[in-house]
């Protein structure tokens, strides 16, 4: 488990988040015109598993239940087939925000119950780490004291069960950038939270060194009237980890969380022109590298070339950023072009 926490965030590479799960990925399918299908979604992800080159950049993948049990078109296993192409194979195992009850507007995670018997069914299937997400709301008195208790219990027992199972966890309480708040808010209730959850982590006896967070950045609500710069968003997020984060865990694995990919990219460029710090910083991005992907694809095998060419730029850029040498200008050239940008 310690070598695959190390390996996920091994240097210039980071994590391709492919877990939507059904509802999520037929709504991004709708965006560019194409219905849901089983059949789609396995063509889709079978574009992106099989991206000549992907590992130099990404080194793990996060599957979705179905994804696990999917096998591509000459009958090989997805697990198997990203084990070929040198990257991780991942599983999404919590099930989804219900309203916590007596809480309006609050959400905690579900997915505890059975979790033993599917984790050891997803290790049989090649997956080698795991991944669950809370979701904590800004506004008014929100997260209650409760709210962020609850959903940092679910996260602790997970990433026990996890352990258990020999799979490396990824813990994911996310921050949501939605809302008026301020980037000082953010920076608040996110310190808060990683001290609740790392302080759960403890009393459950987890082996931080084979586990890794996956935290958002800290950001100012999408609605703030004041917005903030790449720097001050670094200096912010470093600080918060700096003041939460055990330097035990081998890498933060920031998510995108409705960011463009742009904005992505670059603000996690800032953070890693900030080292050392005590962990990695890398990526486990979902929309901020397949967006480019999808609307090159569009549904058509004729696009597939064009569709793994669009990760495939998305994920070097991504590398880039993990070193602290990504640029703007970047986003306009080709390989070897960027390697010129900025020397």
């Amino acid at each position: 488990m310690i070598h695959t926490a190390e390996s996920l965030v091994a240097p210039g590479k980071g994590i391709l988040a492919a877990d939507e799960s059904t509802p999520t990925m037929a709504k991004r399918l709708a965006g560019i015109g194409l219905e849901s299908t089983e059949q789609r979604r396995r063509a889709y992800r079978q574009i992106l598993f099989t991206t000549e080159g992907l590992s130099e950049s990404i080194s793990g993948v996060i599957l979705y239940d179905e994804t696990i049990r999917q096998r591509t078109d000459d009958g090989t296993p997805v697990p198997e087939l990203l084990r070929r192409h040198g990257l991780i194979p991942g599983i999404k195992v919590d099930g989804g925000t219900k309203p916590l009850a007596g809480f309006p507007d609050e959400v905690v995670t579900e997915g505890l119950d059975g979790l033993r018997g599917r984790l050891e069914e997803y290790a049989s299937l090649g997956a080698r780490f795991a991944k669950w997400r809370a979701v904590l709301r800004i506004g008014g008195t929100r997260p209650t004291a409760t709210c962020i208790e609850a959903n940092a219990h679910a996260l602790a027992r997970f990433a026990a069960l996890a352990q258990e199972a020999g799979l490396t966890p990824i813990v994911e309480p996310e921050v949501l950038m939605e809302g008026t708040h301020s980037l000082e808010r953010c920076a608040e209730v996110t310190l808060e939270t990683l001290r609740v959850v790392y302080e759960q982590l403890s009393r459950h006896r987890i082996a931080l060194e084979a586990s890794l967070l996956k935290p958002n950045m800290i950001l100012p609500g999408e609605a703030c009237a004041e917005q903030a710069s790449d720097d001050e968003i670094a200096e912010s997020t470093i600080r918060v980890m700096r003041e939460a984060v055990p330097a035990a865990v081998p890498g933060l694995v920031f998510l995108s969380g409705g960011q463009t990919d742009e904005q992505a990219t670059a603000r996690l460029d800032a953070l890693n022109r900030r080292v050392p710090q005590p962990w990695e910083l890398s990526f486990s991005f979902g929309r901020a590298l397949q967006a480019p992907v999808l609307r090159a694809w569009a549904g058509d095998d004729a696009n597939a070339g064009a569709a793994q060419a669009a990760l495939l730029h998305r994920a070097e850029l991504n590398s880039a950023a993990r070193r602290g040498s990504y640029h703007a200008e970047m986003e306009n050239f080709g390989l070897g072009q960027r390697e010129t940008v900025g020397t």
